[in-house]
């Protein structure tokens, strides 16, 4: 048994002490990066369902959100973005932008019907109007209203997948 203890006492306890706490400070720091970049920088997320089409894919396509331009006010007509759902706030919706606070949008009531209605509405301040590309498929603005600038998280800017779409987002509603 001296021999058992002699070898424990001889193993350097300190310095591998320190080598794990540097490690794990080091996974921490990685972390914290991470998280800062993907909450206030840069972020990917998967988009799935029918109101985006056809510019994103049914299936579902990662696409890259920049969460930078929304602070700074650089959201436009034309944008894609990322919002917090403003009917149920644990979910993240995917639509564009069609209107900002002062313009007025013209959209139809029922779009399934050959006969429906439309009407006009002037974005309140510090508002958005959003519409999915598929209107016979989204759920939108032209049932919930105007949505206020603080749901939106993110502009997506660029497809990541599937590899054979990576690039920028064809716009569906300048295609001819």
């Amino acid at each position: 048994m001296p021999g058992f203890a002699q070898r424990l006492a001889g193993i350097p306890w300190r310095s591998i002490a320190r080598q794990g706490l540097s490690r794990v400070f080091l996974v921490a720091k990685a972390y914290c990066v991470i998280h800062v970049v993907n909450d206030h920088l840069c972020s990917v997320t998967l988009v799935r369902g029918a109101s985006m089409l056809p510019s994103l894919n049914l299936a579902g396509d990662a696409v890259a959100v920049d969460r930078v331009s929304v602070r700074l006010g650089r959201v436009a007509p034309g944008d894609i973005v990322l919002m917090i759902s403003p009917e149920d706030p644990r979910k993240s919706v995917v639509k564009r932008v069609v209107g900002m606070q002062g313009d007025s949008v013209t959209y139809l009531v029922d779009p399934g019907k050959s006969d429906s209605s439309s009407r006009t509405v002037v974005v309140p301040q510090d508002h958005v109007w959003v519409q999915g590309d598929n209107i016979f498929a989204s759920h939108d603005s032209r049932q919930f209203g105007a949505v206020p600038y603080g749901l939106i998280t993110g502009k997506i800017f660029c497809r990541v997948w599937p590899p054979e779409s990576f690039g920028a987002i064809d716009d569906a509603t300048k295609q001819s």
